[in-house]
C-alpha cells in the first residue's frame, strides 16, 4: 500500500538518493535546497512511501508566474494562499519502482494539493524526452523555456485545474 505525505526532514537522505538517480549532478538540487524544501514548502512537498521506504517525490512552490524562473531553484519563498501557479521543480522516482505509474500518482497528488489551495494550473519544465510522459498526464507543451538551468533545452509544460 502506497501512503503520500509531507516530506520529513529525516527523509532526506532518501530523497537525495532518488533525486541523484533521476537528474544528472548539474541538474539535480543540492541536499541544502532539497533541505530548504522540506523546511519551507512542506506543504506542496509529497513523498510516496511503501512500509516507511521512500520510493519517490514531487516539489515545488506556489508562485504567480505562469512558467518556472531559474531563480527558483536557488531562492524559496514559502507558499502563499494567493499565487496563481503550483510549481514543480522536482518529481523523482526511485530506479527500482520506475515504469510502475509512480510518477503519474505523484502528478495526481500535487494536482489534489494544488486544487484545494485554490490554484489555477500546475507549470513545470522538462527534457523534450519527457513531453510525451507529461502530456499523457493532461499536460501542454506551451514551448521552449526560457530556461537555462543546467545549459539544457527545457520545455514548459502546464496543466490546467
Amino acid at each position: 500500500m502506497l501512503t503520500f505525505q509531507p516530506a520529513e526532514p529525516d527523509q532526506l537522505d532518501a530523497i537525495m538518493t532518488i533525486e541523484n538517480q533521476g537528474f544528472n549532478p548539474d541538474e539535480a538540487a543540492t541536499r541544502k535546497s532539497m533541505a530548504q524544501r522540506i523546511t519551507c514548502i512542506s506543504d506542496t512537498f509529497i513523498v510516496a512511501s511503501r512500509h516507511q521506504r521512500v520510493l519517490g517525490y514531487i516539489v515545488g512552490p506556489a508562485s504567480n508566474d505562469r512558467y518556472i524562473s531559474d531563480d527558483l531553484f536557488d531562492h524559496l519563498e514559502a507558499n502563499r494562499p494567493t499565487d496563481r501557479y503550483q510549481t514543480v521543480l522536482s518529481l523523482a522516482v526511485a530506479k527500482s519502482t520506475r515504469n510502475m505509474g509512480l510518477g503519474s500518482s505523484l502528478l495526481t497528488e500535487l494536482a489534489k494539493v494544488a486544487r484545494a489551495q485554490h490554484r489555477e494550473a500546475i507549470t513545470l519544465t522538462c527534457l523534450e524526452k519527457l513531453i510525451p510522459f507529461y502530456e499523457h498526464n493532461g499536460y501542454v507543451n506551451e514551448g521552449v523555456s526560457a530556461s537555462t538551468h543546467a545549459d539544457e533545452t527545457w520545455y514548459n509544460m502546464v496543466k490546467v485545474l
